[in-house]
C-alpha cells in the first residue's frame, strides 16, 4: 500500500499510456477491418466473421476511452489543476466502473435484444461525458474555471476539449457500426444492390472522419505528453 501512495501518479501515467494505445490501436484496427465488411466481393459468412472481429477489437478501444476520463481528473487533482478530490472523485470512479460494466456485458451479449439495450444504455455514458469536458475544458480555457488555467496550464483544459471532441467523432463511428451490425445480416438472403449501396456510401464518409479521428486522439496524446503552454 506504500508503494501505491508514494507511486500513486506515476501508476496512473501508466494507466492512461495503456489506455491512450488500446484507444488510437484498436481505433485503427476497427478501420482496417471495416473494409472487409463492406466489400461486396467477400462471401456474406466472411464478411459477417469480420464483423465480429471489428466488434472484438472495438470492444478493447471502448475500455480505453471510458478509463481516461477518471485517469486524467484524478491526474489533474493531484496536479493541483483540477480542484474537485474526495468524494467527488470516488464519484467520478463508481461512474467509471459502471459504465465497464455495461460495455462488457454490452459485448458479451452482442446480436442479441439484451445487448442492444445495454448497448442503448453505455451511450448515456457519452450523453453525460462529452458534455462534460467540452464545457468545463471550454469554460476554464476561457478563464471562467473551474479548472486551473493559468501560464503552463492550459494544456490541461485543451487536453479534456479535445477529447471531449474526439469522444463526438468516436460516437458517430459507433452509431456507423451499428447500421453495420443490421445490414449485413440481410445480405444472408442474397445480393442487395441497395444494402451495398448503403454500406459503400457509409464507409466513405466514416474513412474521411476516421481520419481527422487519428489526428485528434494524437494531439490529445501531444497535450498531455508536452505540456506545450
Amino acid at each position: 500500500m506504500e508503494f501505491l501512495v508514494a507511486n500513486e501518479v506515476s501508476i496512473l501515467r501508466w494507466l492512461h499510456i495503456i489506455a491512450m494505445v488500446y484507444w488510437l490501436g484498436g481505433e485503427w484496427g476497427v478501420f482496417q477491418t471495416s473494409y472487409k465488411i463492406v466489400n461486396p466481393a467477400l462471401p456474406q459468412e466472411e464478411r459477417a466473421r469480420h464483423m465480429d472481429t471489428a466488434y472484438r477489437i472495438d470492444v478493447m478501444a471502448r475500455m480505453g476511452i471510458i478509463a481516461l476520463m477518471p485517469l486524467g481528473l484524478h491526474m489533474g487533482h493531484i496536479y493541483g489543476i483540477q480542484p474537485y478530490g474526495g468524494g467527488w472523485l470516488v464519484a467520478v470512479w463508481g461512474f467509471y466502473l459502471a459504465t465497464l460494466v455495461v460495455t462488457l456485458a454490452a459485448f458479451a451479449n452482442r446480436g442479441t435484444a439484451l445487448g442492444t439495450t445495454l448497448a442503448n444504455i453505455e451511450d448515456w455514458s457519452r450523453y453525460i461525458m462529452i458534455p462534460f469536458a467540452l464545457l468545463t475544458a471550454g469554460a476554464s480555457l476561457l478563464g471562467y474555471g473551474p479548472f486551473e488555467a493559468g501560464e503552463g496550464q492550459k494544456w490541461y483544459s485543451a487536453k479534456l476539449f479535445t477529447f471531449g471532441i474526439m469522444l463526438c467523432f468516436g460516437f458517430y463511428l459507433r452509431i456507423v457500426m451499428r447500421e453495420w451490425r443490421t445490414l449485413i445480416p440481410i445480405l444472408a438472403a442474397g445480393p442487395n444492390p441497395e444494402i451495398e449501396h448503403k454500406l459503400g456510401l457509409s464507409i466513405k464518409r466514416s474513412r474521411i472522419l476516421a481520419y481527422f479521428y487519428w489526428i485528434g486522439i494524437m494531439t490529445t496524446a501531444f497535450f498531455g505528453a508536452v505540456k506545450p503552454f
